[in-house]
């Protein structure tokens, strides 16, 4: 198979928010930029979330309008569905071995028109709302994707042809295989963001097998005004809940699960997440089961202050395991730290605070090195924290490590403006060792 080159200025790897802002502000000095992202559309982790904190402003209404900044602009490329195999330093550069992985659909041709998800009768599992709804086997995979194309499942699909049949373009393309891609750039921005730490690690908890233990990013997806039930449902039963726990540090300061560090935003979801659900239900009792409520950000310690206002009740405790209780009821077990001694009491739905993990480790594939905590190490992050051990790569976001959106966005720019100081610094050299050599050339011609 032939190897496709491409060449930018800047490669920026991951598509999230901060892969956006980073892009972005690179492509508005007029640096050609890539994106490549592993996943169908833009747009990363906070395109799944209801609302963001402190301000409850509508997740989606930020990072819409940036992802279709970023898919018109002219000095943007996206690439996804890719898979990063390798960065190299090459030359003056680098240079990126990137898989296409197959969508099983040719992108030139689809038109976005949903008629082949329509004609599918296949129904899987949608992870995307948590995995309490349905999606076809072939799909546009969420309403505001970027890019607006249709991508086929082919562990799910059944090969009827029936959205092949359907195709106003003859999109579809069974035999679609991965495609090697090579990208040469200048500079490189990390921006791989996080996964959540897997609830079925945590086996205290119930190892993601009780029916109502739902993570942190389920929960946002049953806040969401287009989730999957409309409103917020408990997944057993389709029961109202009366009573919804959250249970901190689920994934977080936990040396049983490896993650030992403070994921610094829990505290803050976990609030946003039951003042939304305070609005939404107003009658229910809601209960957070807290180590240490960490607000540290501007505004932070005033929006906890206003969910206890709001009759949310804070338990200082740690929680040791759940249980299933009566009627698709949790029983939640904890150590009361005011001096109640252990205690056990039910609720109607349970939400796990999962922590942070990498979203990518380079390892072999990439040379910058990584922290203790498996996060893009950085060399001055107290004055430069976009700054790896490689010269030439940056970093921006979760892929540093745990912090909240407003941090991700700052980090992002900064990240951005590193990268253009560092092509503008290398244009110079290279404008300056051609005078150079046009003086010596000249010289010895004279001298002839």
């Amino acid at each position: 198979m032939d190897l496709t080159e491409h060449t930018f200025d800047a490669l920026v790897v991951g598509g999230g928010i901060a892969g956006l802002q980073a892009a972005l502000d690179l492509a508005d000095q007029g640096h050609r930029t890539a994106i490549i992202e592993k996943d169908a559309s833009i747009g990363g982790k906070m395109i799944r979330l209801s609302k963001v904190f402190p301000t409850l402003d509508c997740a989606s209404c930020i990072t819409t309008p940036k992802m279709a900044a970023a898919a018109h602009h002219g000095a943007i490329t996206l690439f996804t569905c890719c898979d990063l195999n390798a960065v190299a330093r090459e030359d003056a550069g680098f240079v990126a071995d990137v898989t296409q992985q197959p969508r099983y659909v040719d992108v030139d041709k689809c038109i976005g028109c949903r008629k082949c998800e329509y004609a599918c009768p296949v129904l899987v599992e949608d992870a995307e709302q948590g995995g309490f709804s349905g999606r076809k086997a072939i799909r546009i995979p969420f309403s505001n994707a970027i890019p607006q194309k249709a991508v086929l499942d082919v562990e799910n699909c059944m090969l009827c042809g029936k959205c092949a049949s359907v195709c106003p373009t003859g999109a579809v393309v069974y035999d679609q295989k991965p495609e090697p891609l090579r990208i040469r750039a200048g500079a490189v921005v990390l921006a791989t963001g996080f996964e959540l730490t897997p609830i079925e690690d945590k086996r205290q908890y119930g190892s993601g097998e009780i029916p109502n233990v739902v993570s942190s990013m389920q929960m946002e997806r049953l806040l969401a005004p287009h989730g999957p039930y409309g409103r917020v449902l408990r997944p057993s039963d389709g029961k109202v809940p009366d009573s919804i726990a959250y249970v901190q540090c689920a994934g977080s300061r936990d040396a049983s699960m490896g993650v030992s560090y403070c994921s610094r935003v829990c505290c803050m979801y976990a609030i946003k997440q039951a003042m939304l659900l305070s609005g939404s239900l107003p009658l229910a009792d809601i209960t957070i089961y807290y180590m240490d409520i960490r607000a540290f950000g501007k505004n932070y310690e005033q929006f906890y202050q206003n969910a206890k206002a709001m009759g949310i009740e804070f338990v200082k405790a740690k929680v040791a395991r759940l249980d299933p209780g009566e009627d698709g009821a949790v029983a939640v077990r904890f150590e009361d730290q005011s001096g109640e001694g252990v205690s056990t009491r039910e609720h109607d739905l349970v939400v796990l605070s999962m922590g942070m993990l990498p979203g990518w480790q380079p390892g072999e594939a990439c040379s910058v090195s990584t922290a203790s905590d498996g996060f893009v190490r950085t060399i001055r992050p107290k004055m430069a924290p976009s700054l790896t051990d490689v010269d030439g790569v940056f970093v921006a976001g979760v892929a540093a490590g745990p912090k909240d959106i407003v941090d991700t966005i700052t980090e992002a720019g900064g990240a951005a403006m590193e990268a253009a100081k560092y092509l503008a610094a290398h244009a110079a050299r290279n404008q300056a060792q051609g005078r150079t050599q046009g003086r010596t050339q000249g010289q010895e011609a004279t001298n002839g």
